[in-house]
């Protein structure tokens, strides 16, 4: 007799059938940073997660970041990490430092999806001019090299998909006269997925999603429309470091990408729960009402 164990992976197998067909060839931004990227251990399941929706059809581009390697190697050579409203303070050799760091983090997972036989090419911002930049400033204050993105030249991404490559960007940029730029990753993941029209983005984050009460986890909102989640800034209920990211999902949404999820990366395999289960486990920004977080036809 068949054990049960089987039949259950069976199920699991069946349940993610109208998701694959549903996104099949489609674009998915992941935004890859927090604790997945520190912990071994997860670094490995999230690059698994986004091996897997690749090998099953889907278009997978990686937008990673590095603050906490980046504060760690401003400490060793003895400055302060800085920040203002949520921004690193850059100045030139902090830039220096960060461009070294995210360059050495995008190869170390470009060399991990490597390891698990699919072809990955890691690019910076500033290859193809992927990313323009301005000057960023923060409420007014001067905050270094750090960039605000002006525009996204999709073509060097398209061509690696089209070459079956996963693409993986590590966010740094440049302006005009082609200084370099520190880029927050999740403006550089949001800009991303809006030019390459993705169906998705994710953001894989340090919290399990959007709260109505940050300090009551019950209050978990499992599906947010627009208008919601402007309502839910607006009312700066939702605690400080949600607040940009909540915009820009938002903003994802408003330039066309279909879907946007807000997902704890400390969970093992937390991308395959949300895309392939019925019941997602993180909050999920829908364009309007009307559209069903669990329609996937």
């Amino acid at each position: 007799m068949v054990k049960q164990k089987y039949l259950d992976k069976a199920e699991v197998l069946i349940e993610a059938l109208p998701y694959i067909q549903r996104f099949n060839r489609k674009i998915i931004v992941v935004k890859y940073g927090g604790s997945a990227m520190v912990d071994e251990q997860l670094k490995k399941t999230v690059i698994q997660d986004v091996v897997l929706l690749k090998l099953v059809g889907f278009k997978p581009i990686i937008v990673h970041g590095g603050g906490k390697e980046i504060s760690r190697w401003v400490s060793k050579v003895g400055k302060e990490p800085q920040f203002i409203n949520g921004l690193r303070v850059t100045d030139g050799e902090t830039m220096e430092l960060a461009e070294m760091v995210l360059n050495k983090v995008n190869k170390e997972l470009v060399a991990l999806v490597e390891s698990l036989g699919v072809k990955a090419v890691g690019v910076s911002g500033k290859d193809g001019n992927l990313l323009k930049v301005e000057k960023k400033y923060s409420n007014g204050q001067d905050i270094g090299f750090v960039g605000n993105i002006t525009e996204v030249n999709p073509k060097i991404l398209s061509d690696l998909l089209e070459k079956d490559f996963l693409p993986i960007v590590c966010p740094v940029g440049m302006d005009e006269n082609y200084q370099t730029y520190n880029i927050n990753a999740d403006d550089a993941a949001c800009a991303i997925a809006k030019q390459m029209h993705a169906e998705k983005l994710a953001f894989l984050t340090d919290i399990e999603g959007v709260y109505r009460d940050p300090q009551d986890p019950s209050t978990l909102i499992s599906k947010l429309f627009v208008k919601e989640a402007r309502d839910l800034i607006d009312s700066g209920n939702v605690g400080g470091g949600m607040i940009p990211k909540l915009q820009n999902c938002v903003d994802a949404i408003e330039g066309g990408v279909s879907r946007v999820h807000i997902l704890d990366g400390r969970i093992k395999h937390c991308l395959l729960l949300e895309i392939f289960t019925d019941k997602g486990i993180g909050t999920a920004i829908l364009r309007k009402d009307g559209i069903q977080y669990y329609d996937v036809q």
